[in-house]
């Protein structure tokens, strides 16, 4: 049965359906980064041993689950430490907006620290 969740954010969606099922309880901050990074090496095994374009064509709704699923543990840890997700993004892309200024890395793959 589908929840409507109409108008409702996406952290709030995601709190909804933990709360309902009383989870909440194991989502501490570090386990909720464990799942991060477990999530994200399900994610990676989906391109292992192949090409990109092949990954993408071949597994489209399982990169969608697993892309997903990071995501919703992002929000999570987040949530549990008192952050604005769009505030955090905010501030991290003013960050990289300094560290990686158009005139030095623009169609440069170097890390801010090699730039010239």
């Amino acid at each position: 049965m589908k929840v409507v969740t109409e108008n409702k954010s996406s952290m709030d969606k995601i709190n909804e359906f933990r709360d309902a099922r009383d989870w909440r309880q194991f989502h501490n901050e570090k386990d909720l980064a464990l799942s991060i990074s477990i999530e994200a090496a399900e994610l990676l095994e989906l391109f292992q041993w192949k090409e990109a374009t092949e990954a993408v064509e071949k597994h489209p709704e399982n990169l969608k689950d697993e892309l997903a699923d990071v995501l919703i543990y992002c929000y999570m840890l987040a949530d549990n430490l008192g952050l604005d997700i769009d505030q955090i993004i905010e501030s991290k892309l003013n960050k990289n907006t300094s560290n990686y200024p158009i005139s030095k890395s623009k169609g440069q793959k170097d890390k801010y620290t090699e730039l010239n």
